[in-house]
């Protein structure tokens, strides 16, 4: 039963299908100029140690696949409905456009904002809540006054960062759901928010082209401000084996590494030719960092962002969301009408090994389930998708949002996934 007394959502069964893949991209040397300004305590002072790590609680989800256990089905039923999928062409091209003639807060809303129409079609069957999977909604809150658009656990699952087109990042106590703090410091809507793997820094980008870190124990002033990037910043992740170093990029397709303790920006390279979506560093081995552009995604060595594998292709729309399994074996990617999961485990580089096809409900955000590595949880308009990779089975959680689920995160600490919407409210499943 969820915190607030409400009831669970119930489950939607829609049967989903599969595609395809692509090809490389050349990285070149950029302007490697940037600084930092720096405000409040010392960042080359460690901030305090996260909370001690506890295991997440079992969860009654029918058996999954689990740490290379033996797979079974999330739930088995045949198929109901199709559906089809028509949406608007990404709109963010034209942000740095509206950035120069000043006319981006009249617009702002149309970026990153196409739930306005309904795009659903009849999809399957009811299924009760509480008749199938354990996985529900066990809290939520208002976030802001506006549009909710990147969220991100702390890595002892205490805590969950916000963030969105109000400019403000928020700190969330993930036991009950509750504001820790508000960091104010943007002057436009926060794209992205990364706590870092290790210790209680945190870090926001947006779309006034800065990266500001933080620490989440004193967040009353951003210990570094980086500016250089001259377009706005999209995404931004912390190196998974270097605390110090956290990477942005904007745009206009440039990737910048930034030194927290020098203040300085330590490598830039322009990687596409049209903006990045999103990167993000692959987790304990750290060896690479992946980074979306439209259709594609490079990959990147992780200490030189120097392009070592061929581009991964194959979507047919823009990709919206990547994301890697916690063993950072796997990455997910999300465009609207398709889910892609490409394998980086030994012998294989980068090849697509499974693809959901969108059956009526646009994709939009993903993220591994904490607890069931084969489990991958989408965000669409209003729903949740949880797909079970290695059974090819879906579940659908209907009127998760009332509106597009911009990201989702995962806590390997607390079990606990936490999903964002536009419709201003956070909420976490478990």
């Amino acid at each position: 039963m969820p915190i607030d007394g409400s009831i669970p959502n119930s489950f939607v069964v829609a049967d989903q299908a599969s595609k395809k893949r692509k090809k490389p991209v050349s990285s070149s040397r950029a302007n490697s100029s940037g600084t930092a300004n720096t405000a409040g305590p010392s960042p080359s002072s460690a901030p305090s140690t996260p909370s001690t790590h506890t295991p997440g609680d079992a969860m009654s989800m029918p058996q999954l696949l689990h740490n290379g256990g033996p797979s079974k089905p999330l739930m088995m039923f045949g198929s109901d409905g199709t559906g089809s999928l028509t949406s608007p062409v990404n709109p963010l091209g034209d942000v740095d456009r509206l950035l120069e003639d000043g006319s981006l807060d009249e617009n702002v809303d149309s970026f990153l904002s196409q739930e306005d129409m309904d795009p659903r079609e009849t999809m399957g069957r009811c299924i009760d809540a509480s008749k199938g999977s354990g996985f529900s909604e066990v809290a939520k809150a208002r976030a802001s006054t506006s549009k909710v658009s990147c969220c991100h656990f702390s890595s002892d699952g205490k805590l969950l960062a916000t963030g969105g087109h109000d400019k403000k990042a928020v700190l969330w106590f993930t036991d009950a759901l509750n504001p820790k703090s508000t960091l104010e410091e943007h002057s436009m809507l926060i794209t992205d928010v990364r706590f870092s793997p290790s210790m209680t820094r945190l870090a926001t980008s947006s779309f006034d082209k800065t990266v500001r870190v933080w620490d989440a124990d004193n967040p009353d002033y951003s210990l570094r401000t980086f500016t250089g990037h001259s377009a706005s910043v999209k995404s931004l992740d912390f190196h998974s084996n270097k605390e110090d170093i956290v990477c942005s990029c904007d745009s206009d397709g440039e990737v910048r590494c930034w030194s927290i303790n020098n203040g300085s920006c330590v490598t830039c390279v322009r990687v596409f030719s049209g903006g990045a979506t999103q990167l993000r560093y692959q987790p304990h081995q750290g060896k690479y960092l992946a980074a979306a552009s439209e259709k594609m995604i490079s990959i990147m060595d992780a200490e030189t962002l120097q392009v070592c594998r061929n581009a991964l292709k194959g979507h047919i729309k823009n990709i919206e969301s990547i994301c890697w399994d916690a063993a950072g074996d796997y990455l997910a990617s999300v465009s609207e009408d398709s889910v892609k999961v490409w394998s980086f485990t030994s012998g294989n580089d980068g090849e697509c090994v499974n693809e959901l096809n969108c059956s009526g409900n646009k994709f939009n955000s993903c993220v591994f389930h904490p607890n069931y590595p084969s489990l991958l949880v989408i965000g669409c308009y209003e729903s949740l998708e949880l797909w079970d990779i290695r059974e090819k089975n879906t579940v659908t959680i209907s009127n998760a949002h009332d509106g597009l689920i911009a990201a989702l995160a995962a806590s390997n600490a607390s079990g606990l996934v936490a999903s964002v919407s536009h419709d201003k409210l956070v909420k976490l499943w478990k």
